[in-house]
Order: C-alpha cells, then structure tokens, then sequence
C-alpha cells in the first residue's frame, strides 16, 4: 500500500509540473502576442509541440533515474519491510550522478571525433581553394567540431583578432584538447608560410590514431567491466538461490537484528569491493 502511494504521489507530482510549464509557456505567449491579434489556437500548437517534446526528455532522464525504485518496490513488497524502499530512495542521486558522469563522457567522446572529422573536412575545403577561415568555418557547419566557438573564431578572423587563441580558449572544453594542435598548425602556417593543409592531414592521423587506440584499449577492458557486473550481480544470485531452497532469506535480512547487521556489513563490503574493482579498471583504461 505505501508503495502504490509513493509510485502515485511521485507520477502526480510529475504531471502537475509539466501541466504548469505548458500553461506558464502559453501565459506568457499571451502576454507577447496581445495586441497582434493572434488567437489561443494558433499560439498553442507550438507550444504544445514543445511542450510535448520537453515532457518526452524530461520523462526520459524521469525514467531513467528513477528505475532504481521497481525493484526496491517489488522487494518491499515481498519482504514486507520499508527497509527496500529507503535503499531505493538513496539509490537515486547516485544513479542520477552515475548517468551524468555517463552523458559527459559520451558529449568529450563526441566532441574529439568532431575535432578529427574537423580537420579532416578542413583539409579538403583547403584544396578546394576556399580561404582557411571560410574553410574552418565550411567544415565546423559540416562535422560541428568546433563545439560553438564558430563565433568566435569568425570574431577574430573578421577584426583581425588572434585566431590561435579562440582556437585555444575553444579546447578548454572536455574532449576538445585537439584544437590546441589546430591552433599550433594555423600559427605555424600563417607565421611561417607553411601549407596548412598537410599540417591538418598530420593532426587527423595523430588524432585518429591515439582515438583507435582508445577505443582498442577499451575493447581489452570489456572482459574485466563484465568481471565487475558479475560480482554485482552474485548477492542477488544468493537471495535467489536461498529464496528458491526455502530459506526466506528476505524476512532474516528485513525483520531480524542479526539480519540487519549482516545487510549491513554485505552492503558496506559489495560497496568497497566493487569500487575498487571498478577503479582498478579504470586505472588500466586511463594508462
């Protein structure tokens, strides 16, 4: 019963705070558009297409922060303790922090390859004949590897500004450091009137190749992440293998003192061991 009404209070809450973005949003196309003469129907089409769009992306990260709450529920459940819910409930901020850290390596990972595509595709429009801004320019619109600093750099190339600095300011940004060899190979070309273009070349096969090798290295890895998943996972494997042999291991961890102690002491020792598991193979993948 407390279950359903936390999964209920949590759904309720959710509903009533897109609802108030989607009435504040046309509120306040209201108030823009007053005297234009445009009506309510035409100002809540797009505003309930964005309306919908920012619901599907709210209920995306919603969801997956949040899944940490079925099992603990259906363990509640089971055990007939509340013991679950609150390890479910602490459970989230550190999935939430987990899928962040996840979705920032994932955006410095997209950013280099944009950063190798960039050089790439600069070198070509080079040899086309364009100029190296508009070619620098050509080629961020086509891969996006300069990661917003377009204006910028068209500041500077425009009121003939340094562009190797905007270059470097751009790769202080995560997974952006291989602009700083941009910036090395524009300074060399326009200082000492060497051909940009192979110096992009060189810059891409760098690039490339430290990515490849990366991206080997972590293939080596996956056996030792599949090694840390498995330790994971045998907790749950014995209060299965208990469940199963009749022993009713939920009702000696949730209802018992000595219960409690041991699911305190298993949890503190899965939690170290895993966390050293996982940062010796981060270790091995940071080498």
């Amino acid at each position: 019963m407390l279950a359903c009404v936390c999964a209920a209070a949590l759904c309720a809450g959710a509903a009533v705070r897109l609802t108030a973005g989607y009435g504040r949003g046309l509120r306040r196309a209201r108030l823009l558009f007053a005297d234009t003469g445009v009506p309510d129907q035409a100002l809540a089409g797009p505003l309930r297409g964005r309306w919908a769009a920012e619901a599907r992306a709210r209920a995306g990260r919603l969801g997956r922060e949040w899944l940490c709450l079925p099992p603990a529920v259906v363990l509640a459940v089971l055990g007939e303790s509340v013991l679950p819910l609150i390890a479910g409930a602490l459970a989230v901020p550190l999935m939430r922090r987990r899928l962040r850290a996840g979705e920032r390596k994932r955006a410095r990972e997209r950013r280099a390859d944009g950063i190798v595509a960039l050089c790439g595709t600069a070198a070509g429009e080079l040899r086309a004949g364009l100029q190296p801004v508009q070619a620098l320019l050509a080629a961020s619109a086509a891969t996006g590897g300069l990661a917003g600093a377009e204006a910028a750099v068209l500041a500077a190339a425009r009121f003939g500004g340094d562009v190797p600095r905007a270059l470097r300011q751009a790769a202080g940004e995560s997974g952006a450091d291989g602009l700083v060899g941009l910036a090395a190979c524009w300074r060399v070309a326009v200082d000492g009137g060497a051909g940009l273009a192979a110096g992009l070349d060189r810059l891409e096969a760098a690039l490339r190749a430290e990515r490849d090798q990366r991206e080997a290295l972590r293939a080596q890895l996956a056996g030792a992440w599949s090694t840390v998943v498995l330790l994971a996972l045998l907790p749950v494997a014995g209060l299965l293998l208990g469940s199963a042999l009749g022993a009713d291991p939920l009702r000696v961890l949730l209802h018992t003192p000595a219960g409690w102690g041991l699911l305190l002491v298993g949890g503190a020792l899965e939690s170290v061991g895993l966390w050293w598991a996982a940062r010796i193979v981060r270790a091995g993948e940071a080498s």
